[in-house]
């Protein structure tokens, strides 16, 4: 999967999880994906090279680091709690459907329950 898949993969699946806003608080050069106007995910160009930034549990990015050689810790975000993904190595559609996924998750959990569009603790089982 090349830069151009990878983002093209990941708004796929921002696009079908819901309550989702595409939004340019930082430019027309970057795309920040939101839920109740909290990033979940960020998609810029790095050195020529289109990159995914993602919300993720700090274990889970310390994992994810250690399998794969194309997820390092967020660009421009804070290390312990985001992971950035460059196209190569082993990082399959499905995965980043998971991460995609589970980044919005970690958001709408921290929203008050009123404001979230899904319960996450079913969502990520019924879909």
């Amino acid at each position: 999967m090349d830069g151009k898949e990878l983002q093209k993969r990941a708004v796929a699946r921002a696009n079908e999880l819901p309550g989702t806003e595409l939004t340019h608080p930082f430019g027309l050069d970057s795309d920040v994906w939101k839920i109740c106007g909290k990033m979940f995910m960020f998609l810029a160009e790095l050195d020529g090279e289109e990159i995914v930034n993602l919300k993720t549990d700090p274990l889970d990015s310390e994992i994810l680091r250690k399998a794969h050689a194309s997820i390092t810790p967020g660009w421009h975000m804070n290390k312990k709690h985001w992971i950035t993904i460059r196209a190569g190595g082993k990082v399959d559609a499905q995965l980043v459907d998971e991460l995609v996924t589970d980044s919005y998750l970690l958001v709408v959990e921290s929203l008050p329950k009123y404001k979230q569009p899904v319960n996450p603790q079913s969502f990520a089982s019924d879909n």
